[in-house]
């Protein structure tokens, strides 16, 4: 009975010890990446450790159970309670998660990727996606199979630029200020218009990565 009783003492001071490396923490969504993110800059969670049927956004308020990784010192999240405040846990755009796509948030060998298949009646009015676009996905999760499902694609960031020249034209893709990279194959024109080199034109442009440029036209006049 005494070897009985000290091993369930030891057992029961194990539990305790172990449950002193968990930590509830309330904080903020920070980034969201693909399928993953950052809660107050510090605590990594996936997303198969969110409760409920839908992820968080970022700015959205959490509460997470913390746990600290011995060999690396990193706080990682092994349960995570979204608040919704006043938005109902059904899987609509007002609780969707929102994830930025085309290329990797973080230049690390850890980053983890994902891919979204969209239809193209979920793009917002005016924008027509090209390779290499950086864009901004709203989704729902799917409770059953936890598939994620594409509300709302749009671009991540976008910008109008005035009075710039067109520098160069190759074929049918070209550069404005030297810095702008534009395709015939996904731009809108007036009617009868072809970029010429030296025209001074007007555009919007979109974050893009295209080979040296960030910014990628998908309307000129």
């Amino acid at each position: 009975r005494g070897n009985s009783s000290q091993v369930a003492k030891t057992q029961h001071l194990n539990l305790l010890e172990d449950d002193a490396r968990l930590k509830t923490v309330h904080g903020v969504v920070t980034k969201l990446y693909n399928d993953y993110g950052l809660i107050n800059e510090l605590i990594v969670f996936s997303c198969d450790v969110v409760t409920g049927s839908v992820l968080p956004k970022v700015g959205q308020k959490v509460t997470a159970i913390v746990e600290e990784d011995k060999k690396s010192n990193e706080l990682k999240a092994i349960k995570v309670d979204v608040l919704y405040d006043n938005c109902s846990d059904d899987g609509q755009s007002d609780c969707c998660a929102r994830v930025s796509l085309g290329c990797p948030p973080e230049q690390d060998a850890g980053a983890i990727t994902h891919t979204t298949y969209f239809s193209l009646n979920v793009l917002c009015k005016g924008f027509e996606p090209y390779e290499g676009d950086r864009v901004e996905v709203a989704f729902s999760m799917q409770p059953d199979t936890w598939t994620r499902k594409a509300l709302l694609v749009k671009p991540l960031r976008h910008k109008h630029v005035y009075e710039v020249y067109i520098t160069s034209v190759h074929g049918r893709n070209g550069v404005i200020d030297d810095s702008i990279f534009f395709t015939l194959d996904s731009l809108k024109l007036p009617d009868d218009y072809i970029p010429q080199v030296s025209d001074l034109v007007n555009a919007v442009v979109v974050e893009s990565i295209q080979s040296c440029y960030l910014w990628r036209a998908i309307s000129v006049t």
